[in-house]
């Protein structure tokens, strides 16, 4: 049977939601995260992903998890 739940992470004064399944995938809100920046959470989190080293990483990530991940069709 999995077991789905929610936890709450305090840093800096902010409550961060992790979202759990089987404590094998966790999931952290980067709304959460991007509050402590600005009251705006969805322009930082807009900005974070247009960035370039941000695009790096996922292009890597999706590299070494991604068994049907083409290179070719990320690079554009």
């Amino acid at each position: 049977m999995s077991q789905k739940g929610k936890e709450l992470i305090k840093a800096k004064g902010f409550n961060i939601e992790v979202i759990t399944n089987d404590f094998v995938n966790d999931y952290i809100s980067l709304t959460d995260i991007a509050r402590y920046k600005s009251d705006e959470p969805n322009d930082v989190i807009k900005n974070w992903m247009r960035s370039k080293d941000t695009i790096e990483f996922l292009g890597l990530w999706e590299y070494l998890n991604n068994p049907n991940f083409k290179p070719v069709e990320f690079d554009g």
